[in-house]
């Protein structure tokens, strides 16, 4: 019997879980956010229950320390030495990393390395790391890529019609990311449907603020939608999606702007915020379509339009399709999205959602098709914790 903690630190946040392994029970759960403010909170659950405080917290240490302090406080465990392991996610291992790894002075490095790849992710991604090792220094650790489930992707999904040197010498290439949810849900969705996962063709929605979609095929990633960065694929909340690149040298040069003010808009300013002038939040979105606020209107249309072509694509890369999965904050809550979609899509995919069930259900696993759907589509929550935690375990075989 094993304690593993599961460790995604962002920029401003970080949220854990600590798990008893193998038994895969959660002894607690919670997250440090706005970390770097005067108001800063701490969620942590306790029994139960969750337990939030407003405090200043000026960095990751800080955080992980009181993190660590209320552990002990609370009798969650009764010595730091308990905790076995940390399993941190890191959103970009590049094309060296096909799975998870025990963390070594190389590995880190190279993590690093990819940090021009993601330079939103992987920077604050190592400052947990670095700031859990200090705290917990008999602790193993681990890291799980959000890019390693996507490296089964074949060339053709992968590259992009470019000069071929770019991909050799610079490593320009799709890498995607998310791929611990799409890991995740796709294996519980084959569980669901009483099949190996082996024999099945799944697509997997993770909608919320940044959001990804994923073609499936024998539990293997074919295809992807975000791209070389986390700002490519659907729209989302403050991030285009995929646009014709001559958007950003124009909009550089009119705007007289730099490169950096433009990969500003692109990753902070555009998506729904951008769209809709509202916020990059789908629940207010969905106040201002209740309001008949017409951007807002317009916002959920695009994003339904982007959801059905990229769906569609993969479609036809699966050539056959047994179910479609959503996920996500906005994939696991936003029953009209489901149910637009559902309709949308009526004379191909033939979803055939149960409508009023759908409309009730938010953040439960559960099979929103009537039985006679062509394509079932299912609604299951993610578990990225879980899937860090079990690769942590087995690296480590406890």
């Amino acid at each position: 019997m094993s304690k593993i903690i599961s460790v995604n630190a962002g920029s401003s946040s970080l949220k854990f879980q600590l798990f008893q392994m193998p038994e895969e029970i959660v002894l607690t759960s919670g997250i440090v956010d706005r970390i770097g403010f005067k108001d800063a909170t701490f969620t942590i659950s306790v029994n139960g229950e969750k337990q939030k405080k407003t405090l200043p917290i000026f960095d990751h240490v800080t955080a992980v320390n009181l993190l660590l302090t209320a552990l002990i406080e609370h009798k969650i465990v009764q010595d730091l030495n308990e905790i076995t392991a940390a399993g941190h996610r890191v959103v970009q291992g590049g094309d060296v990393y096909g799975e998870s790894v025990a963390v070594t002075d190389e590995v880190v490095k190279q993590v690093d390395a990819f940090s021009e790849l993601a330079p939103l992710h992987n920077p604050a991604n190592l400052i947990g790391y670095h700031a859990f090792k200090e705290n917990l220094p008999n602790c193993k650790h681990a890291f799980v890529f959000d890019t390693a489930f996507h490296q089964t992707m074949t060339r053709e999904s992968f590259l992009f019609p470019i000069p071929y040197e770019y991909y050799t010498e610079h490593k320009v290439r799709r890498y995607g990311a998310h791929g611990t949810s799409h890991q995740y849900v796709a294996q519980r969705c084959a569980e669901l449907l009483g099949k190996d996962i082996k024999d099945t063709k799944i697509i997997t929605c993770h909608l919320g603020n940044g959001a990804s979609i994923t073609a499936i095929d024998g539990g293997k990633s074919i295809n992807t939608s975000m791209g070389f960065t986390p700002l490519g694929g659907l729209m989302m909340g403050t991030r285009c999606g995929d646009l014709d690149p001559s958007v950003v040298t124009y909009l550089t040069n009119k705007l007289n702007i730099t490169s950096k003010e433009m990969n500003e808009i692109l990753n902070k300013k555009s998506g729904m915020l951008g769209v809709s002038g509202i916020s990059s939040d789908a629940r207010d979105i969905e106040n201002g379509i209740a309001e008949g606020n017409d951007r807002a209107v317009l916002t959920a249309e695009i994003y339904l339009n982007r959801l059905i072509n990229i769906v569609g694509g993969y479609y036809l890369q699966l050539d056959g399709l047994d179910a479609i999965v959503f996920t996500g904050g906005i994939g696991e809550n936003d029953a009209i999205l489901r149910e637009s979609f559902a309709k949308a899509t009526t004379n191909t995919l033939n979803l055939d959602l149960d409508y009023e069930l759908n409309a009730k259900s938010r953040g439960k696993e559960l099979l929103l098709s009537k039985e006679n759907a062509t394509v079932k589509c299912f609604l299951i929550p993610t578990n990225e914790e879980l899937v860090i935690a079990r690769d942590t375990a087995r690296i480590f075989k406890l």
